[in-house]
């Protein structure tokens, strides 16, 4: 199975920039996860073929906001992860397989000076307690935009970024907890010890020519799956964003 997710950074900014269904043809992904689409019902007209597409938008207009395309039609959907405060912002959806959950996310950032990290921390224990749940029933892939670079070979200026929004101690800690519930940071597995692999790049000072970036963007999975994952990649070439996609090949 080959899954891809994308932190569009707002999906009619990428679609003006590229022929996204010609990318979408061409990777011939099972899945296709995206965060930060910025839409609202009706503002995009998108239905890639052989696709099932499920929206999980904002209230907020032109904010935050998810979406998922699956070759296979899942058994259920389930939007939000059923906490109200947490269910306003169209972050996550769970897609319901036979024998895995597939979960798209695009965690909160904390914004300058942490001024969101108490709210941030919340979010993490009530997304840990929903993944859980889920993952009693039956497997789980979650991907997305975690808004964490959790070691410090994850981003380019490690010791300049410390307790910067996205390299906090909170943060960090709270990923490192992720972890140790049961669950596999895909790209680390695959590649301990890989440098300068980022996915995400300010759009300020040349940043991504330089490769001055961040690596945020994740699969990650039940413990129970790591041996059936193939391989993990970043692919940086693909531009409209200032994120790039991130893609797993996992023998489900």
């Amino acid at each position: 199975m080959k899954l891809i997710s994308w932190n569009v950074n707002g999906l009619r900014a990428v679609m003006r920039k590229m022929d996204f269904l010609s990318y979408l043809k061409e990777e011939d992904a099972d899945i296709i996860c995206l965060q930060e689409t910025k839409i609202q019902d009706g503002q995009v007209d998108l239905q890639p073929e052989d696709y099932h597409v499920y929206w999980n938008y904002a209230v907020k207009k032109g904010y935050s906001g998810t979406a998922v395309f699956s070759k296979q039609e899942p058994l259920q959907v389930i939007y939000g992860i059923g906490v109200e405060e947490h269910d306003q912002e169209g972050r996550v959806i769970t897609l319901e397989f036979e024998n895995v959950f597939v979960m798209t996310v695009y965690t909160p950032n904390s914004r300058r000076g942490l001024e969101r990290i108490d709210y941030r921390m919340q979010w993490e224990e009530a997304l840990l307690s929903y993944i859980l749940e889920l993952d009693q029933k039956k497997t789980v892939i979650l991907c997305g935009d975690l808004n964490v670079a959790h070691q410090e070979i994850d981003l380019k200026n490690p010791k300049a970024n410390r307790n910067n929004a996205g390299f906090s101690d909170q943060e960090r800690e709270a990923f490192t907890r992720f972890l140790e519930a049961g669950f596999v940071d895909s790209f680390r597995h695959v590649y301990p010890d890989l440098e300068g692999a980022y996915s995400w790049w300010s759009y300020r000072a040349g940043a991504r020519d330089r490769n001055i970036g961040w690596r945020i963007d994740y699969f990650v999975v039940s413990e129970s799956l790591k041996e059936q994952i193939e391989d993990a990649s970043i692919s940086a070439d693909v531009m409209g964003s200032d994120h790039c996609p991130v893609e797993l090949i996992i023998n489900i």
